[in-house]
């Protein structure tokens, strides 16, 4: 099998990776929070879409394929997905926050490095990669504050998860709608994020000072 070969393959295993991460991050966005069905899409979500992520790092680093820009992308759904589905861990009595922290460092580092990209390499500002690295940046910089305050990373443990998931699922939406230019232009890569800043504002004040039974509350 040549080179160009196995890049099909994970050019299509990354495809149907992420049709699968599409459509279980719907069904369990959608479930009733702390069911079977939620836990169990959940996790189908989780797994399909860091794989999906994952394959878009190797992708973008082979010979002819080499994208800067995709290699972002991967780590930008991937940290999302990652700390959103490590967020579960902070219910419990004790845990690691080490891996927690090279997640949220590798982001910010990204973030920096998005920013920076178009300016340092092409002189010129990459609106969208801008944008991006400076969502990520925060989210990142976020993160590293919060670990340092663990009576308030454990009651805010649920807002985390469903935030940092249903953020996961935007980078779904937003790659599918720009691949297939649902939506021309920037539109394409900043409504959903739009929306979906909505819709997680939407199950944050809800959930703002409420308590839940650490049994039910899971992925």
């Amino acid at each position: 099998m040549d080179l160009e070969s196995t890049v099909q393959i994970f050019i299509y295993a990354h495809a149907a990776f992420g049709a699968l991460a599409l459509i279980s991050g719907l069904v369990s966005l959608s479930a009733q929070k702390g069911g079977s069905i939620h836990k169990k899409f959940g996790k189908v979500f989780f797994y399909s879409m860091l794989i999906c992520g994952l394959s878009a790092l190797v992708i973008s680093i082979l010979p002819k394929h080499e994208s800067p820009f995709l290699f972002a992308v991967g780590i930008f759904s991937s940290y999302f997905v990652l700390t959103g589905f490590r967020a579960i861990n902070f219910k419990k009595p004790s845990f690691d926050l080490t891996i927690d922290k090279f997640i949220s460092w590798t982001m910010l580092l990204t973030g920096l490095t998005m920013m920076l990209y178009g300016p340092i390499f092409k002189s010129e500002l990459n609106i969208v990669l801008s944008v991006f690295g400076a969502i990520g940046l925060i989210f990142s910089i976020r993160d590293l504050v919060l670990y340092r305050n663990i009576p308030k990373l454990k009651s805010s443990w649920l807002i985390l998860h469903l935030g940092k998931m249903i953020g996961a699922y935007i980078s779904a939406v937003t790659a599918l709608i720009v691949v297939l230019n649902f939506i021309p232009g920037y539109y394409g890569w900043f409504i959903p994020g739009i929306l979906g800043g909505i819709y997680i504002n939407y199950w944050i004040r809800r959930l703002d000072g409420k308590s839940f039974p650490q049994d039910r509350r899971s992925l």
